[in-house]
């Protein structure tokens, strides 16, 4: 059984990638560039940023056309390997 028979996503679909990070980087330029990496088809109106009530974080959604769940494996991979993000969702 492969991956995608065991998924409860039938791919291709739109999916929401979330990345949370502190405010003083540029953090949703690093979270942009590392989903282009895996998702190049990505477009500018699929980014949406919002800060903390304190303005301390921010967190970065970008909502991608998956098409496997390899894909979507390897950008959570990278963006938790990322040093300035302290998680993805």
């Amino acid at each position: 059984m492969s991956d995608e028979e065991e998924s409860p996503f039938k791919f291709p679909c739109d999916f929401p990638v979330k990345a949370m990070g502190k405010s003083d980087c540029d953090l949703d330029l690093t979270v942009v560039e590392i989903v282009r990496r895996h998702a190049p088809d990505l477009a500018e109106g699929s980014i949406y940023t919002r800060d903390s009530k304190q303005g301390n974080y921010i967190s970065v959604t970008v909502v991608v056309r998956a098409t496997s769940r390899a894909q979507l494996d390897a950008i959570y991979q990278e963006l938790v390997d990322h040093e300035d993000i302290i998680m993805a969702l």
